[in-house]
């Protein structure tokens, strides 16, 4: 029986619009519901840059591009595959925050699943009932701390769904093969309480032996249903964070971008930075502005790599320093947090963080505070001071959260700094040199990572390889590119080189005997990135 027309232009993933042949009309009974002129995708793409051009903002455009995702899934990413650099921060960083911000209000389409208490004893069947028969990628939050704005309940949902459209967008990730999952556990934000268009669980956050029974039925119920899908924990608060990482990680096919993936890309900029100066990573002393779950996941990351230098893990965690509202983070203090105590230190209880810079003396700052401006022009100078090129990494986003600009860290250090952002900033002219500001965003991890976990069915996730998407990601750079000062490529090769992190992470994987049952190993490891080009999804209408 055929589909009836109707159903079809509803569904996403098999609208054409106005790109349905006439044989395509006549066969799925669409004749009358579109106009007679067809179009091909070019005319299609046209068409959608010029409504783009009529909007003046960009979360107009994200409104826009997101009904666009719900009609037409291929032109979706077709146009977003044609020019990341511009695309790419209207769907995710940083208009992603404010859509957040305001999701409740802009909401237009059902989409993904919503779990809450009221679902208890009924997720598996939930996940049967669906659409999807085929997930292997979940992307799951309870909105409790999105990207640095905090607990923003169920309007949170908007974070997994952007995090999904990157697996496509970036490194091919077939979309039908993608779920967005809210666990709405309540809110304690006053204003989301009070908004009447707030679309949430209208209740402080549950916490406790119920929250924790139905993250674990769900997580059950996702082996049961969907066996071949990997489970990416997102925004959750940083104690959650870290417990559902150890709780997990070597039970089931899962990582926590904020963690893992936040971890990679830093541990990459640190990389590159090698090339530039020729400094091993084991030399470093690194402090962190900030000591929640993304700071601990660079930590440990770092400790990794310092670890495969030479150092061992002693040595290791002595050269990584944590500073967060409290001061410095050091033994004895009071209610010292069970995850922070390893990076404590024996030192002087400093409350200032330019004093820290002071008499710590790091050869980089890493800002993970959520917390703006607290990298002051006295923080960069002295960093300038105590190094020939400092490395200044402030990667809190969105835009309004940001540690320091790039024009600051350029013109505090003289232009001696190697800088990298959780952001994209725009290049900064300094005494007659063009400086390009990095991007560390986790857009150039998790993608290929989820690519190869695809490709191969892996069973696991690692830090292993973590570690080696962030070197991939380094070497790919050129040499003109590193003496330039980039310690990241640009955003317009994003595609190409996703598919080099993926082929190096599957062969991690394979490595490892890590992959799923009934995917073979290519003969030669340098037919692994064949493997992953033949399962990276082209935004093209096929025949149907």
């Amino acid at each position: 029986m055929k589909t009836p027309g109707p159903e079809i232009l509803k569904n996403p993933l098999l609208n054409k619009g106005s790109a349905f042949t006439e044989q395509e009309r006549e066969r799925y009974s669409l004749e009358g519901y579109l106009p007679v002129g067809i179009d091909n995708e070019e005319a299609q793409i046209q068409r959608v840059k010029g409504h783009l051009s009529l909007l003046d903002n960009d979360l107009l455009k994200f409104i826009y591009l997101a009904s666009l995702q719900d009609r037409s899934a291929t032109l979706y990413y077709r146009l977003l595959m044609s020019e990341p650099a511009t695309y790419l921060p209207i769907v995710y960083d940083p208009t992603v925050g404010e859509a957040c911000l305001k999701f409740g209000h802009i909401y237009r389409q059902a989409y993904g699943l919503y779990l809450s208490l009221r679902h208890k004893g009924k997720i598996k069947q939930m996940l049967r009932d669906r659409p999807e028969k085929d997930v292997r990628f979940i992307v799951v939050t309870d909105g409790s701390r999105i990207l640095g704005l905090g607990d923003l309940g169920s309007n949170g949902m908007g974070i997994p769904i952007g995090k999904l459209a990157l697996y496509t967008a970036i490194a091919g990730v077939p979309p039908q093969y993608q779920l967005p999952v809210m666990f709405d556990m309540g809110t304690d934000n006053p204003a989301l309480l009070n908004d009447p268009l707030y679309l949430g669980l209208r209740q402080t956050r549950i916490e406790g032996n119920e929250y924790y029974e139905l993250m674990d039925e769900f997580v059950q119920a996702v082996q049961e249903v969907y066996p071949k899908c990997c489970i990416q924990f997102e925004d959750f608060a940083n104690y959650k964070a870290i417990g559902f990482l150890e709780k997990y990680r070597n039970k089931i096919c899962m990582f926590n971008d904020d963690i893992q993936g936040t971890a990679s890309v830093t541990v990459a900029g640190f990389y590159s930075a090698k090339r530039y100066t020729g400094m091993q990573i084991k030399d470093h002393t690194i402090l962190f502005l900030g000591a929640g779950s993304a700071a601990h996941g660079i930590a440990d990351l770092l400790c990794y790599a310092m670890q495969e230098e030479g150092l061992n893990p002693e040595e290791a965690r002595a050269r990584c320093w944590m500073f967060d509202t409290k001061g410095l983070v050091v033994k004895g203090r009071e209610r010292l947090e069970l995850f922070k105590q390893p990076y404590a230190k024996e030192f002087d209880n400093l409350k200032d963080f330019a004093q820290c810079v002071q008499k710590i003396k790091p050869t980089a700052i890493v800002g993970v505070s959520t917390t703006p401006g607290l990298f002051t022009q006295e923080v960069i100078e002295l960093m300038a001071k105590i190094n020939q090129h400092p490395l200044i990494f402030p990667l809190s986003n969105p835009t309004s959260q940001e540690e320091c600009t790039a024009k600051e860290a350029y013109e505090y250090s003289n232009g001696t700094a190697l800088f990298a952002a959780g952001i994209l900033f725009d290049p900064v002219l300094y005494k007659g040199k063009t400086f390009y500001p990095a991007q560390a965003n986790n857009l150039w991890i998790y993608p290929a990572i989820g690519m190869a976990v695809c490709a191969t069915e892996a069973t696991r996730v690692t830090d292993e390889m973590f570690l080696v998407a962030a070197k991939t990601l380094a070497v790919q750079l050129t040499d003109q590119q590193i003496k330039s000062g980039m310690l990241f490529p640009p955003i317009s090769e994003i595609l190409n080189i996703s598919v080099k992190i993926s082929a190096a992470v599957a062969q991690v994987i394979f490595d490892r005997g890590l992959a799923g049952k009934g995917i073979k190993r290519p003969d030669y490891d340098d037919h692994i990135i064949k493997l992953i080009e033949q399962k990276v999804y082209h935004p093209f209408y096929s025949n149907i």
